[in-house]
């Protein structure tokens, strides 16, 4: 069943009521349906920050799940992108792995980045993407962190996550897989962490697929 970590009821203001174990017994009532692992989603509701405070402060876990049906309780009654408002992030990370460039498993990584200015398909896209990973639909999944869905007034975006940063092969794969998931024709990049880390981001990204 899922794990709740922390509530995302404390921010109902921007955030969808908790209802996501409902109909749960239901479910396990029928056998629930395993995933290969377990994943976590995490939300982020950026507010001005108050003076001398840290990166990621506002960063929360929210459900670990491990079944179908959890995910999809989850991701109907709280984990849509259209439900937020302002500046807002929902993350699907991996149990275990915080969606932080701190984080042994995201250290030596970076991203593929994907904007989007239409709110449907910036949805459409951020489901597929879900599906695809805990489908295990990618050959390098275990290289892979998570995915990040950013609402932002200038544009939102995704953000897939992986560890390896420096294996282009392997980078350059995913990034491919990614755009046939989500049926993106227009070019994507990858950036390192450590380039965003020393705010250094190098022109046009490290790769491009």
């Amino acid at each position: 069943m899922a794990e709740v970590e922390t509530a995302p009821a404390a921010v109902a203001a921007t955030t969808p009521e908790v209802a996501a174990t409902e109909g749960g017994a239901a479910a396990e009532a029928k056998g629930p349906h395993k995933l290969h692992r377990q994943w976590t989603f995490w939300y982020d509701i950026q507010s001005k920050p108050k003076p001398g405070a840290a990166w990621g402060t506002s960063l929360k876990k929210a459900y670990t799940f491990d079944t179908v049906e959890e995910f999809w309780s989850l991701y109907d009654q709280i984990f849509r992108p259209s439900k937020l408002t302002g500046n807002a992030d929902f993350h699907l990370f991996k149990a275990g792995v915080e969606p932080k460039w701190e984080d042994p498993e995201c250290a030596n990584g970076g991203k593929w980045t994907v904007p989007c200015n239409r709110k449907a398909t910036f949805e459409t896209m951020w489901l597929e993407t879900l599906m695809a990973l805990i489908g295990e639909q990618f050959d390098e999944t275990e290289d892979i962190c998570g995915i990040v869905a950013s609402v932002r007034q200038r544009g939102d975006k995704l953000a897939l996550w992986t560890r390896s940063a420096s294996n282009e092969a392997v980078q350059v794969n995913i990034g491919k897989k990614w755009k046939d998931v989500i049926d993106y024709n227009d070019k994507i990049t990858y950036t390192f962490h450590d380039d965003s880390r020393r705010e250094k981001p190098s022109r046009g990204g490290r790769y491009t697929v």
